[in-house]
């Protein structure tokens, strides 16, 4: 019999291409999740730092010039944090979309393997059954020359 060919290789050679490309971009969309994790926790340290410190000098007494000045620096850092929480928000989401369709890639690439291991159990045993089939033409050849 013939070498076993699956009809199908190129196409699941293909589906592994597509899946080994979406799971690079699922992890750099990742790896932009935790970096934007990085800088809004960032903004939110430098927050609670200027908070802390306002909360200090206005327990020793400050000019309401300085206190307005700290309310707005303040407020600016609340814009920032809500910001860079929104961004976070969108990077998770478009992580998210990623992991989908490896997910799905997975499982297309997946039943194609699934169907190549059936055709070459298909084929060995096709394999099978023909050795099997010579040997008992063999044998029954035998037989027959040596009664005959």
């Amino acid at each position: 019999m013939k070498k076993f060919r699956f009809g199908l290789d190129s196409v699941l050679d293909y589906r592994q291409q597509v899946l080994d490309g979406l799971q690079g971009e699922y992890a750099k969309a990742l790896e932009r999740v935790r970096q934007q994790e990085a800088r809004k926790e960032a903004v939110e340290l430098q927050y609670a730092q200027v908070n802390q410190e306002f909360r200090e000098r206005a327990a020793e007494g400050i000019s309401i010039a300085d206190a307005m000045s700290y309310e707005t620096g303040l407020r600016v850092l609340e814009r920032d944090i809500a910001r860079e929480a929104k961004r976070l928000q969108e990077l998770q989401q478009a992580a998210e979309v990623k992991r989908r369709q490896v997910m799905q890639a997975h499982v297309d690439t997946r039943i194609l393997e699934r169907l190549k291991e059936k055709k070459l159990q298909d084929y060995q045993k096709d394999v099978q059954k023909s050795e099997e089939q010579f040997i008992d033409e063999l044998v029954s050849a035998t037989r027959h020359m040596e009664s005959g």
